[in-house]
């Protein structure tokens, strides 16, 4: 059996690789070749060499049983990439960084004036329904003035080949460590290839990180002390957090690991005595940050923490209550906060969102559920939503009821037909459907990373591409220039 470009079915899709039957996009067109080349039987060689790294290098997620336990997992990956042109990338990275400094002009003015409040932009009401609001930031001006250090903003491509953000993540995003490793696994089964695509670097993400993180420090040093703070080794993000760590330089501390003493510092606990911390990567969500300040009864935080963010003496990233950004209806205001903080045209659209605390978007996602995504304002992982086109009459009554009781906390989007891109089921090559998270760090400079996660739809038809929920990933190729000779 030999691959046949020909009969791979993206007449419905806009597929990332093959532009038509038997014909590839201009940029990658040599590609489709050397696939061919190497033939199913090598591929699939290939494809069992990556699993075998994968489980040699421990790369895991954590997944929670229904009994509430936990699960490790080996992470899944195909080894086939997702390709796309510098040209294109360029458009992206200015739009995200774009939308990142809105956002977090946004923030900082919910913590403090209210301006677009007050000038009829947005509206009072989301703000006051907002779950992830904090008073007890109220008045706090972080360095620099941000409060999003590290965001994830989700891509994807509709049936025309327009690329839209989905969702932003600005609490306590995750993934790269999976980008990083997906590209180490990459290089390894694929060595011919890399060599001759040359896809644009993304292994440099630690560095930047840790300097956006020490640009934060509130004393001047040239190497401060920065920790990742992790909930532990339960957490489904763990192994990032490790990884973090690991590849930073930093120590990885549980809330057990620091104090905040009378001098309103945080220190760590050492072999050596204690140690001031300047800047804290915090992977905890807020309301377990700090038990003076939030839940009481919270055993992952650190006392006294936000007492000592703010007097200044330690950096949070990202910043308590920049979760206020994190909601899918705020993610509807987006393109109105971008004209209002930037007097621009935002750069990547939003996919077209109907809000259904407004009659009349009420009223057409009611009419039009068989054909609607409808989302609640703060579930995340693909949980808690209706995918229209897939469910049934009494799911859509069920979640009728749903909307009419809390329209505010809902919004509805038309289904996309998300791009597909080449992937190994069984000794086949077949397109299934993808996104991308892209990571944007923002302190004294902004930088994006040159792709990012790529999350595949592993079951055929799928539109979900969680992990968590059978979802797979691949690595993501930002290429400079065609290749000569393809």
């Amino acid at each position: 059996m030999s691959i046949d470009w020909n009969t791979y079915p993206c007449d419905d899709f806009y597929d990332e690789l093959v532009a038509e039957p038997g014909r590839g996009r201009s940029a990658v067109a040599g590609m489709l070749a050397d696939l061919e080349a190497l033939g199913p039987d090598e591929l699939v060689a290939r494809q069992e060499a990556a699993n075998v790294s994968i489980k040699e290098m421990g790369i895991t997620f954590t997944v929670y049983s229904e009994e509430g336990g936990t699960i490790d997992r080996t992470w899944p990956f195909d080894i086939i990439p997702r390709i796309i042109p510098q040209s294109e990338w360029d458009r992206v990275e200015a739009g995200l960084k774009q939308r990142v400094q809105a956002l977090n002009l946004f923030i900082d003015d919910l913590y403090h004036d209210q301006k677009i409040i007050k000038d009829g932009v947005f509206p009072q009401e989301v703000l006051a329904k907002s779950v992830n609001f904090r008073p007890q930031c109220v008045g706090v001006s972080p360095p620099l003035g941000i409060w999003a250090h590290i965001c994830g903003s989700d891509l994807v491509r509709d049936g025309d080949g327009t690329i839209y953000v989905l969702e932003d993540n600005l609490r306590v995003p995750s993934g790269v460590s999976y980008m990083l490793e997906n590209r180490l696994v990459t290089k390894r089964v694929f060595p011919e290839l890399f060599e001759h695509y040359a896809p644009l670097p993304v292994d440099d993400y630690p560095s930047q990180l840790f300097d956006t993180l020490a640009a934060l420090s509130p004393r001047p040093a040239d190497y401060p002390e920065v920790v990742v703070l992790t909930p532990g080794i339960y957490n489904s993000a763990y192994f990032e957090h490790a990884y973090l760590a690991q590849q930073m330089g930093c120590e990885l501390v549980e809330g057990r690991d620091l104090f905040v003493d009378d001098d309103d510092c945080v220190y760590m606990r050492t072999v050596d005595g204690a140690a001031r911390v300047d800047v804290i990567y915090r992977r905890i969500d807020d309301l377990f940050l700090d038990p003076e300040a939030f839940h009481p009864d919270s055993a992952l935080g650190v006392p006294g923490l936000m007492r000592a963010w703010k007097a200044g003496k330690v950096a949070l990233a990202n910043a308590p209550g920049a979760g206020v950004a994190d909601d899918k209806v705020v993610y509807a205001f987006v393109p109105e906060i971008i004209r209002y903080y930037l007097d621009a045209e935002p750069i990547i659209p939003n996919v077209p969102t109907y809000r259904c605390m407004e009659a009349d978007a009420l009223a057409y996602t009611l009419e039009h559920m068989e054909k609607l995504v409808v989302k609640p304002a703060n579930e995340s992982g693909g949980y808690g939503m209706l995918v229209g086109p897939a469910s049934t009459k009494a799911e859509r009554e069920t979640f009728a009821e749903l909307i009419k009781k809390d329209p505010r906390n809902y919004i509805s989007q038309p289904a996309l037909k998300l791009s597909t891109v080449p992937t190994i089921i069984g000794s086949k090559l077949e397109p299934r459907h993808v996104d991308l998270r892209p990571f944007i760090l923002s302190s004294d400079r902004q930088q994006v990373t040159m792709g990012g996660l790529t999350r595949v739809a592993m079951r055929k038809g799928s539109l979900v591409v969680n992990s968590s929920q059978g979802g797979g990933s691949k690595d993501t190729w930002i290429l400079p220039e065609q290749p000569e000779g393809n």
